[in-house]
């Protein structure tokens, strides 16, 4: 009977796998194991979280009733009821598109307004759908209350990173970073409200819709500047419960 020859010589026709080769073979296999579970871990603790953000149905069909301002994007004034206060929504549309030319023959009027909310943290924008989502108030519901004037919360330099608010807030993961820059360009340029993400709190909040000095539309110049860190000046605003970061320079003294 053959045998093989050298101790550790693997040979097919004798259909066993020598004791050191099965050896070798076992340790090799745990070691790999072991390797990609661990370089898994490793790569999954250096990975930016993609937030919490979400979508949120909390409207679940019915419309909210508020007065819709339009500058620097369209945002819904919602008075306060029973204990919940006043609030400020922002308003996008579907796909990488926001609503102006559907919110401008509404501004300073009543409006009811549906959707779905995406919602991260502080910061909220509601999705508006097709048709009887964004139109004038019923009759009996348009005498409401004049929003609170805006308050000025004085001038600030924020560290941070541009967004637009649906993806930030939770329609896209990651909704920020340079992985998202093109994404966050895309729907800023269609017409979402962008927002800046500081990396330190100003009155509890670190989402500021982005608006230029004088209260218009975000600087065209930004929107190179989406999805990295940046350091911009400019002064706070606050309507109800929403804060506007009005830029008006970078931190090296140039213009926005």
């Amino acid at each position: 009977m053959l045998k093989p020859a050298e101790r550790g010589f693997f040979v097919g026709y004798f259909k066993k796998v020598p004791t050191d080769v099965r050896a070798l073979m076992i340790g090799f296999i745990v070691f790999f194991v072991a390797g990609m579970a661990s370089a898994s871990v490793l790569l999954s603790l250096n990975t930016d979280s993609p937030g919490a953000g979400s979508y949120a149905d909390e409207l679940h069909g019915e419309h909210l009733i508020g007065t819709m301002e339009t500058s620097p994007y369209p945002v819904l004034r919602v008075p306060a009821t029973g204990s919940r206060p006043a609030r400020a929504i922002m308003l996008a549309g579907s796909g990488k598109f926001g609503v102006d030319d559907r919110a401008l023959p509404l501004a300073g009027k009543a409006a009811q307004v549906g959707g779905v909310f995406v919602k991260r943290g502080d910061l909220e924008m509601l999705l508006i759908g097709g048709g009887d989502d964004l139109k004038a108030a019923e009759p009996q519901a348009v005498a409401l209350p004049n929003p609170s004037p805006s308050e000025s919360l004085g001038r600030w330099r924020l560290t941070g990173e541009i967004c637009d608010g649906k993806c930030g807030g939770g329609a896209m993961k990651p909704g920020t970073g340079l992985a998202h820059k093109a994404c966050a360009n895309l729907c800023i340029n269609g017409g979402v409200p962008p927002v800046f993400v500081s990396t330190a709190p100003v009155e509890g909040h670190i989402f500021f819709l982005l608006s230029s000095a004088n209260g218009g539309p975000m600087p065209a110049r930004l929107l190179d500047k989406t999805g990295a860190p940046i350091v911009l000046e400019g002064t706070i605003e606050r309507r109800d419960d929403l804060l506007i970061f009005k830029v008006d320079g970078f931190a090296d003294g140039a213009g926005a």
